[in-house]
């Protein structure tokens, strides 16, 4: 088989594309990324000799590339997490989300319903979404997969238009889908714009922790590991046509969660207990920003069988220890380097 993953560059996906090429000797992985700022193919150095791993440069938006790809390698499977994902940036840009989220979704679509001409034995279009697209919660509730869809942001609206996309083409094509709806990330190599490793980042440098409004905001933190095992089962186990929430059972408010990892990194660092929580400073808060994201995750453990492996606890353990012991990575990243690997690597 043949398997596209689309973004497996960026943090999310190097997991999974770590965890396909390692898992499926038989499988020939194609990583497809555009290398924008978060794309980092540092993060699958170890992979670069394997086999059954292709990396090839490109974006999903570029419609005459990505039919090329098709017509090439003639995809069994596509997971799609190509995207742009972070919300401050979608209020600045919001024409970039829906290039990329809505379009080069579409591109992907019609390239994998017209290379198979209906004859979809054996195929699947994964589409990775976000829990954002349903909106905000109040003080009690969680998002089920039968959630009415109310996103707030540009990016959570480009998300919520690639998911109907999906849903429309399964219709109306009878192309094979599933969808996941994921709570936030956090674990290895995630891009230092995030909530964890900026905060992560500023306490080992003595900068100020920027937290928006009064804290309160709440989400649903998943490791990302635990994210990649859960695609894995989707991808093999999951009816066409269906979605499922993935969500890590574990809702922090924003100031609870800084002050944990304050509290973590001064141990970590060996300083005085309350010296990073000194840097924290309350910033402006942003434009619709969504109170609640908690998951309702049942449906996958009950079906398919998938949990979280470790706890919060120790998933934050492991990303701190991860981060301090990757200070080079860390300094690549901040400082653009990484950007120049593709050449060195790749390059002709």
């Amino acid at each position: 088989m043949n398997i596209l993953i689309t973004g497996g560059a960026g943090f999310i996906g190097s997991h999974v594309v770590r965890l396909f090429v390692k898992k499926y000797s038989g499988y020939h992985i194609f990583n497809l990324d555009a290398l924008t700022y978060a794309g980092n193919l540092e993060n699958l150095k170890d992979l670069e000799n394997r086999p059954n791993y292709t990396f090839i440069k490109g974006d999903i938006t570029d419609e005459n590339h990505i039919n090329t790809l098709f017509n090439k390698y003639r995809f069994d499977g596509v997971i799609h997490l190509a995207a742009e994902s972070h919300v401050d940036r979608s209020i600045k840009d919001p024409l970039a989300f829906v290039k990329t989220n809505v379009i080069g979704t579409i591109n992907l679509l019609n390239a994998f319903k017209n290379i198979w001409n209906e004859d979809y034995k054996g195929k699947l279009f994964y589409h990775i979404s976000t829990d954002e697209v349903y909106g905000t919660l109040g003080e009690t509730g969680l998002f089920t997969e039968t959630s009415s869809y109310d996103p707030n942001s540009p990016y959570s609206a480009s998300k919520a238009s690639s998911d109907h996309f999906v849903r429309a083409y399964g219709e109306t094509y009878k192309l094979p889908y599933v969808i996941s709806n994921c709570s936030n990330n956090y674990g290895p190599n995630q891009f230092p714009e995030k909530l964890i490793p900026l905060f992560i980042n500023n306490i080992m440098n003595s900068k100020p922790l920027p937290v928006y409004g009064d804290g309160n905001y709440t989400r649903d933190w998943l490791y990302v590991k635990d994210h990649a095992k859960a695609v894995d089962l989707v991808f093999h186990k999951a009816e066409h046509g269906e979605t499922y929430n993935i969500g890590g059972f574990n809702e922090w408010k924003n100031i609870d969660l800084v002050r944990l990892l304050c509290q973590k990194m001064d141990d970590k660092l060996e300083r005085h207990e309350g010296t990073s929580e000194k840097l924290i400073t309350y910033v402006k808060d942003r434009p619709g920003h969504d109170l609640r994201y908690a998951i309702d995750a049942s449906k996958i453990k009950e079906e398919l069988g998938w949990e979280p492996s470790v706890t919060f606890e120790e998933g934050l353990e492991k990303t701190i220890d991860w981060y301090l012991n990757n200070k080079d990575w860390l300094d690549h990243v901040t400082s653009g380097e990484y950007q120049a690997y593709y050449d060195k690597q790749y390059a002709k």
